[in-house]
C-alpha cells in the first residue's frame, strides 16, 4: 500500500505516479547514450539538452511534490462530496458522543483546542449575554472534507456550538462548496421563511467566516458573494492563506467589519502575509500576524509522515493552540456584542 497508509484516493494517488513517471523520464533521456529504436543504435545525448531536460524534470518535480502535499493532506477515506449533496443535506456537525473539550485521548487535533477549552467556565456563559442569532461558517483547507475531525477547524466549529448553543449557528464546508455555504446563510436570514430574504433581514445579518489554508482563500471570496448581495459581513478569520486560481483573497470587500489575517512564512506552502482593506473607513483590519515555528514544535500528529516531513510550518499554524484561542477570543467578542 502506497506511504503505508490505507488507500490513498485519487488526487494523492495520481500525483503520486505523475511523479515516479517524472523520475523515470528523466533517468531515461538524461542518460548520456540514448538508445533510437529507427538505426537501433545508441547515439549521444547532447550536453545542453540533458541540461534543458533537467531543468524540465526539475519544475515538474517541484510543482507534482507541492500538489502532493495539498493532497496528503486530508485524511485517507476523505473525498470531495457533491455540491448538490451538501446543498440538501442539514447542517454538518461531527456527532461527538462527550463534551469536545475532554476527547484529548482519542484525537490528536483536540490538542490545537487546549487553551480554548481551558477558557472553561470561569469566564462568563455567553448564553446570557449574546446578541441575536449569529452564522459562523468554517471552510477547511485542501481536498478535505467538511466533516472531518481530524482537522481543528472542525472541532472548533463543534467547541463552538456546544458552548454558544441557540446563539450561534455554525457550520463547517470544504473550500469547494461556496454556494452550500452561501444557500446555508440565505437559509437562516430568511427568518419569516417567505423563501427570500428582505433588506430590513440583510441587515441584521450578522455573520463571522474563518479558514485555513485554500479555506482562507475562500474566506474571502465568501465575504464577496455576500457583498454582491448586500450582506454585511462582522469579522473573517483567515489562517495561512494559500490563493486559490482566479481569487483574490488579500482584498478584503467592503461589507466586512474587521479581518484579521494569521500567517506563517516557511515551508513550500505559506500564508500570505498582508490582507488589505478595499475601503479602510468601512473596514479595520485587526492585523496581519506573522507566526514562527523555528524554535517551537506543535503537535501535527494527526497528520501523516510526509505532510509533517515536507509541509510542517503549514499545519503546525493549523494546529496552534494560541492561534484557536485567539480566533476563540475575537468570536466571543462578536458573539456578545
Amino acid at each position: 500500500m502506497l506511504l503505508g497508509k490505507k488507500n490513498l484516493k485519487q488526487p494523492a494517488t495520481a500525483v503520486l505516479f505523475f511523479l515516479m513517471a517524472s523520475v523515470m523520464r528523466f533517468v531515461v533521456l538524461s542518460h548520456p547514450l540514448r538508445y533510437t529504436r529507427r538505426s537501433h543504435v545508441y547515439v549521444g545525448l547532447p550536453g545542453i539538452q540533458r541540461r534543458v531536460i533537467f531543468k524540465q524534470m526539475l519544475r515538474s518535480l517541484v510543482v507534482g511534490i507541492i500538489f502532493l502535499t495539498i493532497a496528503l493532506g486530508i485524511d485517507p477515506t476523505s473525498a470531495a462530496q457533491s455540491l448538490s449533496a451538501v446543498a440538501n443535506k442539514p447542517p454538518l456537525m461531527p456527532v461527538l458522543a462527550k463534551s469536545i473539550c475532554k476527547q484529548y485521548p482519542a484525537n490528536d487535533a483536540i490538542e490545537a483546542l487546549r487553551l480554548v477549552c481551558e477558557r472553561g467556565s470561569a469566564e462568563r456563559r455567553l448564553s446570557e449575554v449574546a446578541s441575536p442569532e449569529t452564522i459562523v461558517i468554517g471552510f477547511v483547507g485542501g481536498f478535505v472534507k467538511a466533516d472531518d475531525t481530524s482537522h481543528p477547524e472542525v472541532l472548533f466549529a463543534s467547541y463552538l456550538q456546544e458552548r454558544y448553543t441557540n446563539e450561534v449557528s455554525v457550520k463547517v464546508f470544504s473550500n469547494h462548496d461556496e454556494k452550500a455555504a452561501l444557500s446555508y446563510i440565505m437559509g437562516h436570514l430568511d427568518r419569516d421563511h417567505d423563501g427570500s430574504v428582505s433588506s430590513e433581514e440583510k441587515k441584521q445579518a450578522r455573520i463571522v467566516i474563518y479558514g485555513h489554508s485554500w479555506g482562507a482563500s475562500q474566506t474571502a471570496v465568501l465575504a464577496k458573494g455576500l457583498q454582491r448581495l448586500g450582506i454585511p459581513v462582522l469579522l473573517t478569520i483567515q489562517v495561512d492563506i494559500i490563493s486559490k486560481f482566479h481569487q483574490e483573497p488579500t482584498l478584503i470587500p467592503s461589507n466586512v467589519a474587521k479581518a484579521i489575517n494569521l500567517y506563517q512564512p516557511n515551508g513550500p506552502l505559506h500564508g500570505r502575509s498582508q490582507i488589505v482593506a478595499a475601503d479602510s473607513a468601512l473596514t479595520k483590519i485587526l492585523g496581519n500576524i506573522r507566526m514562527e515555528y523555528g524554535n517551537k514544535s506543535i503537535n501535527c500528529n494527526n497528520y501523516n509522515w510526509f505532510v509533517r516531513t515536507f509541509n510542517r510550518p503549514h499545519h503546525e499554524i493549523e494546529n496552534d493552540p494560541r492561534v484557536w484561542n485567539q480566533v476563540a477570543g475575537l468570536i466571543e467578542t462578536t458573539v456578545s456584542r
